[in-house]
């Protein structure tokens, strides 16, 4: 196994980081235009009087086109490439969320249905497209907490726009929330524009930058997948790839674990305002605010986990320790949200909640095992398969959260243990499917 050099000696550029901080600035927006519709939730309800089961299938929209949406967006960015295909969902996703603004009528919950599902649709390459970005500028060594840099944004979106949105939708209506996000979206298309690059790309405007170069492929990194020459014009989907990946033990076990997962990423952004407005009798502004602690202690977590993986890995070697160490531990905290079901303090159903969601961060590093285990022709399509999996759980969560809701009158006692055996599933996964990580080698 080749291990980089620690570059002590030489000067030079870190534009890697500056990279992966637009790349976690993008999916803090992409994650805050999911988490919409959560904070907006009880309003729009209101409004056009739904129940608990037609705003379980209004949550659930955005899910159905994402999965949809993953193996064809994981060919288009290996075909086309990183920094065009990136902008172009970018740019989309955000004139959709603007739209949602907009909607009114008789017509409106159809609507308002139809622009989730293209929100879905065109956010779904951006997932695969960090994971391409990580692979192609960062050694294996720092892949773990890079990945987990990115994948954290998702927490940090509710730290810095839920109570933002919740303020919004309180002082003046659901509607204005999504003409900001929507702006804000389209802004941050014109940023990705200006400052991507490629390893090649950036390694020939100076001697500094060719140093980073060659650091980052001497430490594994895959910094040609993302060039256009005739080899990789060739990239395509066959079923006989999609065959191979979908036959891999390890990555079965990865698939089905980061399903569970994301299950409980999709409590939090959808049902959980919900149920600390409906159960726990917070005001929507109260639920914005309070839904700031757990989001904070996730996106804590996930670094953390970052960090403790890539640390396991520089002492011990072993990859496979490193990656499902933080995952099994992170995956036993978050079954702690069962508690709530016993508890009436607020202060203690938040506390809770916060360590769940802590647990959560810490054991999601299901993208860095992707930028470990991807074969080198096909990253973006088994990135693609992997958040078909795992986004899955968007359609189903809301959806079997909604009827749970419904069938015991209101209460979300059974949801949350349904949320919590999930994580439990996750962690039989990982100990018992996915073996050791590494790279998948496709033979033609």
């Amino acid at each position: 196994m080749s291990t980089a050099v620690n570059p002590t000696n030489s000067k030079m550029s870190n534009y890697r980081y500056f990279l992966l901080a637009i790349i976690f600035f993008l999916t803090v927006v992409n994650y805050a235009d999911r988490a919409i519709i959560s904070i907006a939730g009880p309003a729009i309800s209101d409004e056009f009087g739904l129940s608990a089961i037609e705003l379980g299938f209004i949550f659930s929209a955005f899910g159905w086109s994402y999965v949809i949406g993953q193996l064809p967006g994981g060919w288009l960015l290996d075909r086309f490439g990183t920094k065009w295909v990136y902008a172009t969902c970018v740019g989309i996703w955000s004139l959709f969320t603007l739209l949602q603004g907009f909607v009114a009528g008789a017509a409106a919950v159809a609507l308002l249905f139809t622009l989730r599902l293209l929100v879905g649709l065109s956010e779904a390459p951006s997932f695969p497209a960090n994971s391409r970005v990580v692979s192609m500028w960062f050694p294996t060594q720092e892949r773990g907490l890079a990945a987990a840099v990115f994948n954290s944004a998702q927490y940090l979106a509710t730290v810095l726009f839920a109570p933002l949105m919740g303020w919004i939708v309180y002082s003046y209506g659901w509607r204005e929330v999504f003409w900001l996000m929507g702006g804000i979206g389209i802004v941050a298309m014109f940023i990705w524009l200006k400052v991507f690059r490629t390893p090649h790309g950036h390694a020939a405007k100076s001697t500094e930058n060719t140093k980073e170069l060659e650091y980052v492929v001497e430490g594994g990194a895959l910094v040609d997948i993302d060039e256009t020459g005739d080899q990789q014009k060739k990239t395509s989907i066959t079923w006989s790839a999609v065959k191979k990946l979908l036959t891999n033990r390890m990555l079965i076990g990865v698939y089905l674990a980061q399903y569970c997962i994301v299950t409980l990423t999709w409590f939090f952004l959808t049902w959980f305002p919900v149920y600390l407005v409906q159960e726990r009798g917070f005001s929507i502004l109260q639920a914005g605010f309070v839904a700031v602690l757990p989001a904070l202690c996730g996106f804590l977590g996930g670094i953390l986990g970052g960090i403790i993986s890539d640390q396991l890995f520089r002492r011990t070697g072993s990859l496979t320790l490193a990656r499902k160490t933080p995952i099994i531990i992170g995956m036993l905290l978050a079954t702690t949200m069962i508690i709530c079901n016993y508890v009436d303090s607020p202060v203690m159903v938040v506390a809770l909640m916060t360590l769940a969601f802590f647990g959560k961060g810490l054991g999601a590093l299901g993208w860095a095992v992707v930028t470990d285990t991807s074969p080198k022709e096909l990253p973006g399509l088994n990135a693609g398969l992997f958040n078909t999996f795992g986004n899955i759980a968007g359609i189903t969560t809301p959806i079997a959260i909604g009827y749970l809701v419904e069938m015991n009158d209101g209460s979300f006692t059974t949801a949350l243990v349904f949320v919590a055996v999930n994580a439990l599933v996750a962690i039989f996964s990982y100990l018992f499917l996915v073996g050791e990580i590494k790279r998948v080698v496709i033979k033609s």
